[in-house]
């Protein structure tokens, strides 16, 4: 359907919904005085009128005259205020499903009728669903403030201590930080940003890995951002691989040229901070003699929406001889679908992907989030055997710019001899 039609149908919904809103905002302020009754409502439909021009601003104004982050806190911001108009309007419905009950009951319990004023036939809305409809309402609304405004960067260091029966003895204590999902589009503090990279810097990492998206869709996301993390550095090294947002895949280009070119730009950057990125190949690190590899493969998804476009067969050969195998994978379900049936002498794999949905339960004995019921692994450590998944929460965040009870993620693993 054509956007001229379908986003005024969209903007008439809206009013629709903020006019039955206003029916039980009404119900609540009754007994104020008149400035308090006139005040809420100017403040009420002037959030109105601002949430549909901002609608439409979106909609019909140029990519480049907003720019990403003030277009991502537009949409945000529309649909923070309507997902508490909802869930207040909801309540809003129960009361009157209610009324509209006892009215009928009202109305035929009586056999002899009688002529009855409208108000006294009124049955008034129940004062204790509305003021349970406003704190369910606000409810969603303050808690996704404070995700924007405190868990977006509210940076976690996490450590863990990983036995590995195969590492060679001068690999014992080797320190790997791991950082995943920067999604570099969608930063909006730099501040802040730059503190996480203070945070990794500090854990004094031998080697550090990055397992993937480092962009939401573009390689110019980097831009701004290419000075600040061009700061992460490692004696051994830094490693990453691709994820599913890196190659371009959600965007309309203008031709396949252009999308080929997005993915050579973002390599590029890559080695231009001193990375490693590994595209289906393996890094042999040698320390006193001894050696471990870092195998790096391209996106390889097991869920049907995502690629595969890694090649473990490709990125595993010439380390046959070496004793322990550390594998980089962007997403968690590669380890159950493939590494683990086929590919026994890889040791441990490290992934992110998930963001833990950016949202949810995570204390000590206790973790879930709505993504559990999609990724059998999906945050921290995962064993079968002696064989270890680790799944970084991610460092970024991706659509809604901020984090709920899932804070980012660095994560600290100290290799010893298991």
């Amino acid at each position: 359907m054509n956007k001229i039609i379908i986003i005024p149908l969209f903007a008439l919904f809206f009013i629709l919904i903020d006019w039955y809103v206003f029916q039980g905002v009404k119900a609540l302020i009754q007994n104020s005085s008149e400035l308090t009754q006139k005040s809420v409502k100017i403040a009420f439909w002037s959030i109105t009128a601002l949430s549909l021009f901002a609608f439409f601003l979106y909609h019909f104004s140029n990519v480049d005259l907003l720019g990403k982050s003030v277009r991502m806190f537009i949409l945000v911001g529309i649909f923070m205020n309507y997902l508490a108009k909802v869930f207040f309007a909801v309540f809003l419905l129960i009361d009157d499903i209610s009324r509209g009950i006892q009215y009928l009951v009202q109305k035929f319990s009586n056999p002899t009728p009688a002529i009855v004023s409208d108000k006294e036939s009124h049955i008034p809305r129940s004062q204790f669903i509305l003021k349970t409809a406003v704190v369910v309402g606000a409810a969603p609304l303050v808690a996704m403030s404070w995700g924007i405004l405190s868990g977006a960067h509210d940076y976690r260091v996490r450590r863990i201590k990983l036995p590995l029966p195969n590492l060679p003895k001068a690999f014992e204590g080797l320190k790997i930080v791991q950082v995943s999902d920067i999604h570099a589009g969608s930063f909006w503090n730099k501040t802040a940003v730059q503190g996480g990279i203070e945070m990794l810097l500090n854990e004094k990492p031998d080697v550090v890995f990055f397992t993937g998206d480092l962009v939401n869709n573009q390689a110019v996301e980097m831009k701004e951002w290419i000075s600040t993390f061009s700061k992460v550095k490692a004696p051994l090294g830094v490693f990453s691989v691709l994820g599913n947002h890196d190659y371009g895949d959600y965007v309309n280009w203008g031709s396949a040229q252009e999308k080929r070119q997005n993915l050579i730009d973002l390599v590029n950057i890559q080695k231009g901070m001193g990375w490693n990125l590994l595209v289906n190949q393996n890094h042999i690190l040698e320390v006193d003699g001894e050696q471990i590899a870092i195998v790096g493969v391209e996106n390889w998804g097991a869920k049907a929406r995502f690629p595969k476009y890694g090649k473990l067969s490709e990125a595993i050969k010439g380390t046959e001889n070496v004793s322990t195998k550390l594998l980089l994978s962007h997403d968690p379900s590669h380890w159950q679908a493939e590494v683990l049936p086929m590919y026994p002498d890889i040791d441990a794999m490290f992934s992110g992907h998930t963001h833990g949905m950016q949202m949810g339960v995570d204390i000590p004995g206790f973790k879930w989030s709505p993504v559990q019921y999609v990724y059998d692994e999906w945050a921290g450590l995962y064993r079968q055997d002696n064989r270890y998944l680790y799944v970084n929460r991610g460092f970024g965040y991706i659509g809604y710019p901020g984090r709920i009870g899932m804070p980012p993620e660095i994560t600290t693993i100290e290799l010893t001899r298991g």
